[in-house]
């Protein structure tokens, strides 16, 4: 038997997920925890009136760090794939649904173009310019990044813009992630898999494949999908029934 990163794994479990970088994985389960754990105090403070310490600074960054973590994740795991343009269908198509049932749930802050939107239509467009010399995509990455910057301090006086980073002065969704800055990022992602990636091969001789935080970077959107209403159930239960007969 071998150690792992937290668990014991045994030798034959090492060609489990033959096709699978495993510090990938590994990250986006960091990824995930980082995101639940923002949801879950969100949660608290949105619908119960449960006031979060630091809500608007390290909370805040630490949803935006695992957000982009995400991102470059994602822009990594596009340069190993073969069929980017229906993957990003599916994705964007996950997203609108997102959108859909938050509109019927909460009309006011529905997700009206969310993280997973920003994924699925990324993937997209990086389905037709992969072939963008590395130099260019890297110029290309920053000049969307700086664009969004300067955006974020423009309002305009409609939400159709509001995909690419331009929007009203009332404008409010519960997940927000438009294309300008964020599709730069995604970028970058794409450039650290073309180059420290360009193998498609794991950077480390020794990898876990069974830890807890690999498994749940492997079955990250499923978690993504379920983790809030599980988290809502949760809380329904314990300040309707558990902490009121208490």
């Amino acid at each position: 038997m071998k150690e792992g990163c937290s668990l014991v794994i045994k030798k034959s479990d090492s060609k489990q997920y033959p096709n699978r970088i495993m510090e990938i994985d590994f990250l986006r389960g960091i990824a995930i925890i980082l995101m639940m754990l923002f949801h879950f105090l969100y949660d608290l403070q949105a619908f119960y009136n449960i006031p979060i310490p630091s809500w608007n600074h390290f909370w805040y960054y630490e949803g935006k760090l695992s957000a982009i973590l995400f991102m470059l994740l994602a822009g990594i795991s596009c340069t190993f794939s073969k069929n980017n343009l229906i993957r990003g269908f599916k994705v964007f198509l996950i997203g609108m649904l997102l959108t859909i049932g938050t509109y019927i749930l909460m009309p006011e802050e529905y997700i009206r173009f969310g993280i997973l939107h920003l994924l699925g239509l990324s993937m997209i467009l990086f389905h037709y310019i992969r072939v963008i010399p590395l130099l260019w995509t890297g110029v290309l990455s920053i000049m969307i990044i700086i664009l969004g910057i300067i955006m974020d301090r423009i309002t305009i006086n409609t939400w159709l813009l509001s995909p690419i980073g331009l929007i009203h002065d009332s404008f409010n969704s519960m997940d927000y992630y438009p294309l300008f800055p964020w599709f730069g990022v995604f970028l970058i992602g794409t450039l650290i898999g073309r180059t420290v990636y360009k193998e498609k091969k794991s950077i480390f001789n020794k990898t876990c494949q069974d830890g807890l935080l690999n498994f749940l970077g492997r079955h990250s959107l499923f978690i993504y999908l379920i983790h809030q209403p599980i988290f809502l159930l949760i809380l329904y239960v314990a300040f309707h029934f558990i902490l009121k007969t208490g």
